[in-house]
């Protein structure tokens, strides 16, 4: 598989990119660096190439690991529903497959969701914990139809607009949405069955299984390692206050606001998510 040019901001930095057999899913993982493991955990119906500019500083302090979902990116597609206990099995599987003991946990949107509830689930696996407009804990129609309606209307219709459209729903700048990461998403929403998947995937914006999935308080009680939710001035999938109920909800956590960004601030406000990510992993 060639490499987009959105890769080139990891110029200098080694890295690799493979497949591992995590149970029945055969897993796109990318890894660069050494040192602690730390593990980047994408939203819906995306792809570890949401991270393409966070990976390099993060990797001269960790040995980081990126991956794709069951059914999502270029990982093994589902023709069954996945709930949050497939995600957090499959991410159990995978540290086991890459031997990793322990692990610091980055994730957005759905990885948010994933990392929470993994934290709370396995806590002698988990060190620290940083959520960027996490999922989880709301049940918003409106946003969820939303969710449901561009992301399906994409994998349905892989064109440049449709694609487009529901990239620009992540951003508060649509300028932020570039032809490459346009070209690799498309690429990817192209499988053959990819839009089967898609469906269920998205079977979490169902009010019903949501409800069932989402993060309890008791489970926000269980995160006991140090953690940091983000939360951006434009998000569109909730208010700032979210995130904050949700730091309050964890024993040692902490909320933060990134100005001029949407649902990726790691994507549209790299250099500032970067930083504030450096300093709350590394402790200093």
């Amino acid at each position: 598989m060639s490499l987009p040019s959105i890769w080139s901001a990891m110029a200098g930095t080694p890295f690799s990119i493979r497949f591992v057999q995590v149970g029945e899913w055969r897993t796109r993982v990318l890894e660069a660096g050494a040192g602690e493991a730390l593990v980047l955990m994408h939203g819906t119906g995306g792809h570890l190439e949401a991270y393409a500019h966070n990976i390099a500083p993060l990797a001269r302090s960790f040995r980081v690991i990126a991956f794709e979902y069951p059914g999502h990116g270029w990982t093994t597609l589902t023709t069954r529903d996945l709930e949050m206990p497939d995600y957090l099995a499959h991410l159990d599987g995978l540290l086991d497959e890459l031997d990793v003991r322990r692990a610091h946990l980055s994730g957005e949107s759905l990885g948010g969701w994933i990392a929470l509830k993994y934290a709370a689930a396995r806590p002698g696996r988990v060190g620290r914990v940083l959520l960027n407009t996490p999922g989880g804990t709301m049940a918003t129609p409106e946003v969820m139809e939303r969710i449901r309606t561009l992301s399906q209307a994409a994998a349905d219709d892989p064109s440049h607009e449709r694609i487009k459209a529901r990239l620009e729903w992540l951003m508060a700048d649509p300028s932020s949405v570039t032809e490459e990461l346009i070209d690799v998403r498309r690429a990817i929403y192209a499988r053959e069955g990819f839009a089967e998947s898609m469906r269920h995937l998205l079977c979490l914006q169902d009010p019903q299984i949501r409800r069932r999935n989402l993060v309890t308080e008791a489970e926000l009680a269980a995160v006991v390692g140090p953690a940091v939710v983000v939360w951006t001035s434009d998000d569109p999938s909730g208010p700032a206050a979210a995130g904050m109920a949700m730091a309050n909800g964890m024993p040692d956590a902490r909320f933060e606001l990134i100005e001029g960004a949407g649902h990726w601030p790691q994507w549209e406000q790299h250099e500032v998510f970067n930083a504030l990510a450096l300093e709350f992993l590394t402790g200093s």
